[in-house]
């Protein structure tokens, strides 16, 4: 891991060094793409992961990977470059950490190595904290099965103005299901280290992901599918074995780290990585991105060993006790808001945070036990916190449930004259299958709360925000099969600063 060189009176040719290894690499060792995330005002993170020539043969030994960066796209105009180690125990990943950039500009980027050079990829620091800020923009998405569908709407994003992609996890899916598949895995559920790798290197060769990442900067977060169906802490629907499952967890999240841009601060020790984080941009706003995955108290009822996880007359779901964020995450997480004191707050989380009970045919409600609505004390602590915070206008973005919705998330769900607290958009599913719009309409007829629903749509969210409004669009592909679809906007909503609520556009 090297931090930036400064590079005083560099001419518009970058030579890049010679190396080598051990073991050979792929004609294009790229062959993965490039990416950047992490943004601050003064850095960045840049990514990428080298091939071998044959993927039976992994790659051994360490590359020297050389990388520059420059305000121009033709890389003239350089800024910084150096060298940084390609190493066999992190999969011959690269994590740059680059800073002393100037804040709120566009960057662009390249590596080299043996002589062979990446594509180039674009970047953007985020503005200076106390920077006035008129607009923001971003778009947010998540769960993109590799099986079901083409990365249609990936392309169109890598099209848009942004400030950064939010991606609120299901990157990857260790398992294979669904119907009508269009590709497959072509492997089993992965466990191991290297199955993990291979997964992550089948899902980065798609042209529309690498066009996606090289156009803007990521921000992550991680769901279950990037380890295991509906897993939480330590056990699993098919782990019931917390060393077991650890194993693969730690797995897992070394995988995870490898192939996303991020710092070398959250290297995974074993089954833990810090994934939690708060950015700034501006004056406009502050974004948290928070992990509910990693430090949840197990499902309810035992609600993990039931297919359906649907739970009715379960009296421990209720118990104050029980946590989706872990006691540290909780603390950091009020604590952060407690000081926030830019015009916005942005929340971006894995999964729908409305209540979203449903009357089965007993007329009693069922929650699904691995969401919020599995978790209704920590949901009401941490819409608390929100309410509290001296910043008044909250948006959450949130994934998982393979829909879009956009919803009032209440003070007291159970009243809908309630305060609301803060608005909460879900930006569908990139390609994952999900409900139809026929089985969405009673979700919305018994709970008032939710405002909107659209089913049997892919793709993802786009929010401008500016100082009086946040405006976000749903963006869907007009065929998921279909890897040329064209892409249209369905439904856009404004929120007003100082009302916040669901209101179309």
């Amino acid at each position: 891991m090297l931090r930036r060189s400064f590079v005083a009176g560099l001419g518009a040719l970058w030579l890049p060094s010679l190396a080598r290894a051990e073991a050979p690499l792929a004609d294009n060792p790229f062959g993965l793409g490039v990416a950047s995330g992490h943004p601050r005002s003064d850095s960045v993170v840049l990514w990428t992961r080298l091939l071998a020539a044959e993927p039976t043969q992994p790659l051994t030994g360490t590359y020297a990977v050389d990388w520059v960066i420059a305000e121009d796209e033709r890389l003239t105009r350089v800024v910084g470059h150096g060298q940084a180690a390609a190493e066999a125990r992190w999969g011959h990943s690269v994590h740059v950490e680059v800073d002393g950039l100037k804040p709120g500009r566009p960057y662009w980027y390249r590596f080299a190595v043996n002589g062979k050079g990446s594509a180039i990829g674009r970047t953007l620091t985020a503005p200076g904290p106390d920077e006035r800020v008129p607009l923001l923009k971003f778009a947010f998405a998540s769960c993109q099965q590799y099986e079901q569908g083409y990365y249609a709407a990936l392309r169109h994003m890598a099209g848009e103005e942004l400030n950064a992609v939010l991606f609120l996890g299901d990157y990857i899916y260790e398992i294979s299901w669904g119907r009508n598949h269009v590709r497959r895995h072509g492997t089993g559920r992965p466990t191991l280290l290297f199955e993990f790798r291979n997964r992550y290197a089948l899902y980065k060769s798609d042209p529309d992901l690498q066009a996606a990442h090289a156009a803007h900067p990521w921000i992550v977060t991680w769901d279950d599918h990037e380890v295991a169906n509906d897993y939480a802490d330590d056990l699993s629907p098919n782990d019931l074995d917390p060393g077991q499952f650890l194993k693969i967890r730690a797995a897992a999240y070394q995988a995870y780290w490898e192939h996303m841009p991020l710092p070398a601060s959250m290297q995974p020790k074993g089954p833990s990585l810090r994934l939690y984080d708060r950015y700034r941009f501006g004056d406009l706003a502050e974004l948290f991105v928070i992990d509910d995955r990693q430090y949840r108290s197990h499902n309810a009822c035992h609600a993990e060993l039931t297919r359906d996880r649907m739970l009715v007359d379960c009296a421990e779901r209720l118990d104050p006790s029980r946590t989706m964020l872990g006691a540290e995450q909780e603390t950091w997480f009020a604590d952060a808001l407690k000081r926030a004191s830019g015009r916005w707050n942005l929340l971006a989380q894995q999964t729908l945070m409305a209540e979203a009970g449903r009357l089965n045919k007993d007329g009693k409600r069922a929650f699904w036990g691995d969401g919020w609505d599995g978790y209704p004390a920590a949901r009401q602590k941490l819409l608390d916190v929100v309410a509290a915070s001296p910043v008044k206008d909250t948006v959450v973005m949130s994934g998982d449930v393979h829909s879009f919705w956009a919803t009032d998330l209440k003070q007291d769900f159970a009243m809908p004259k309630s305060r609301t607290v803060a608005t909460e958009f879900v930006g569908g599913s990139v390609t994952s299958q999900g409900f139809s719009n026929k089985r969405l309409q009673p979700l919305l007829h018994d709970n008032p709360h939710l405002r909107y629903g659209l089913g049997d749509a892919y793709g993802y969210g786009h929010l401008a925000l500016e100082a009086k409004a946040a405006t976000v669009s749903f963006r869907t592909v007009d065929d998921v099969r279909n890897p040329k679809s064209g892409i249209a906007t369905p439904a856009r909503f404004v929120v007003e600063a100082g009302s916040p609520g669901v209101n179309r556009a």
